[in-house]
């Protein structure tokens, strides 16, 4: 009998075990993701930086499952190349300006950057908010802004946000989502809705050797489920229509 008992401890605790777990994906993400993706799965493996620098790291073999970019330019190119599945939208975004709770710019409105001399931060030209903070402008006919205000350019919207939020800054553009994670310390100005850029992200299975695909396709499941789904819109972001 006593010969029996280990085997029978290994037994139980093999069953206890479902039998449809999977192993938990490595996830690469947009940095503008960094808590609503945990909010819907904490099981699974993080990387959260510009959608611009984890397609060029997955390009060089990173351990990705799954990514997550910010835009259409990044997951399109990596599927272009055979590099992942057909990318899904599932999210989108707009894009605001952030200022200290306490503004000490006195920044009424984006237009109030036109005076010049105040501290800005933006994302750097590649990175997904970069590019549409660039564009916005340019709509607004402020791209002027850039030049009249001392400008940081930042690695992603993560320190754009992050830098306004210490007072680094005097304003930056970055997504709304960005200001709800910052509430508290930020308040956010909205800019006119015309001149909004089209936000999408995208999801796809990154396609490498010893890539878990099971893993990849079940969390792409969860993130366009209704449940996901619900857990996106309450971090801010926009929802793309079915289909």
């Amino acid at each position: 009998m006593r010969r029996l008992l280990p085997l029978l401890a290994t037994l139980a605790a093999t069953a206890a075990i479902p039998a449809t777990a999977q192993a938990a994906p490595t996830v690469y993400a947009a940095a503008s993701l960094r808590d609503a993706f945990p909010a819907l799965d904490g099981s699974a493996t993080y990387s959260f930086a510009g959608s611009n620098t984890l397609q060029t790291q997955i390009e060089r073999g990173a351990p990705a499952d799954v990514f997550a970019s910010a835009s259409l330019t990044e997951a399109q190119a990596l599927f272009h190349e055979g590099r992942c599945s057909r990318p899904v939208t599932f999210a989108t975004n707009i894009l605001v300006v952030l200022v200290p709770r306490d503004n000490p710019g006195g920044i009424r409105s984006v237009y109030s950057l036109r005076s010049g001399g105040k501290r800005l931060a933006i994302g750097t030209a590649g990175v997904p908010i970069g590019n549409y903070t660039r564009l916005l402008l340019r709509r607004l006919g402020l791209s002027s802004v850039l030049t009249s205000n001392i400008v940081s350019e930042e690695k992603d919207v993560a320190s754009v946000s992050a830098k306004v939020a210490l007072g680094s800054a005097d304003a930056g553009f970055v997504y709304h989502t960005d200001a709800l994670a910052t509430r508290g310390r930020t308040r956010e100005i909205r800019v006119p809705k015309w001149a909004q850029p089209a936000v999408r992200y995208q999801l796809c299975a990154v396609k490498r050797d010893g890539a878990d695909t099971a893993a990849a396709q079940a969390f792409i499941t969860k993130v366009t489920s209704t449940a996901g789904r619900r857990v996106l819109a309450r971090h801010g972001f926009g929802l793309p229509p079915r289909g």
